[in-house]
């Protein structure tokens, strides 16, 4: 059964810009955050030493669909849209802690690489097995 990830992210005076609106850039800030509590979970903690984890960012997308206004907390959901045969496409939604409505949403695409010069390579069946609870995980509530 797929499943997502959720942590409670704290946000503070100085993540926010001139109009105490969460700036635009701490959105992705915050979702770094609780992917790498993701990897932790998976048993990732040290990505640099697990070389069936090694990745690169491709791309990251987001939108942003109302503003995060003033300092509190919010839910930051992530799971794994996408395990393709080198790359992988996490989704993620920064929510209010009591709805489940956007305040932003998006992917990161990351690429799997080994050797030199780091060229991207296939994900191994061990690291395919552990992260698959995560894959189509969005789900709700």
């Amino acid at each position: 059964m797929a499943r997502f990830h959720e942590r409670i992210m704290g946000v503070y005076f100085d993540d926010l810009d001139p109009y105490e609106i969460l700036h635009n850039a701490r959105y992705i800030l915050l979702f770094e955050r609780t992917l790498g509590s993701l990897w932790e979970e998976m048993g990732y903690g040290g990505l640099q030493e697990r070389a069936e984890a090694m990745h690169l960012v491709r791309a990251n997308t987001i939108e942003y669909h109302r503003p995060f206004r003033g300092t509190g907390k919010a839910r930051v959901r992530v799971w794994i849209e996408r395990l393709g045969r080198s790359s992988m496409t996490f989704g993620f939604r920064i929510m209010p802690i009591d709805e489940d409505v956007d305040y932003a949403s998006g992917t990161r695409v990351v690429v799997h690489i080994a050797g030199e010069p780091w060229a991207p390579a296939p994900w191994q069946d061990a690291f395919r097995k552990q992260v698959a609870p995560w894959v189509n995980g969005e789900g709700v509530g």
